[in-house]
């Protein structure tokens, strides 16, 4: 029996948790919306693989959104396991928006500005 699109994805924000160590705090410092950022870009990937797109042209042409260096970018050459990586930072991102108080002050680009590429690590 196949196992369902939101076990995949629910397995791998666990295993990013517990593996990679990618924590509510290191989360909570992409401010940006690097997470959803990064999640779409996977998503593309995965839809460029899904029409025949090459994985080496898709692995090459990094997208522009890409909150992070180069050496992050990795689609998997299976369109469903780039989802999974995609659907698991959507997760990660609604995490972290649900963690902020709502009280807390807006948090924006024009507050808070990073250069692109050298934010905090995924």
């Amino acid at each position: 029996m196949r196992v369902k699109g939101a076990q995949l994805i629910a397995e791998e924000r666990n295993r990013q948790v517990n593996v990679e160590w990618w924590t509510d705090a290191h989360d909570d410092a992409h401010i940006f919306a690097q997470l959803a950022d990064a999640a779409a870009c996977y998503a593309t990937a995965a839809a460029d693989l899904i029409q025949g797109r090459k994985i080496e042209n898709v692995r090459h042409f990094i997208p522009r959104s890409w909150p992070w260096t180069k050496e992050w970018w990795k689609p998997s050459d299976d369109p469903i396991r780039t989802l999974v990586k995609a659907g698991a930072l959507i997760a990660a991102e609604i995490d972290r928006l649900q963690r902020i108080p709502a009280n807390a002050p807006a948090q924006g680009r024009e507050a808070y500005p990073a250069p692109h590429g050298s934010e905090v690590s995924p």
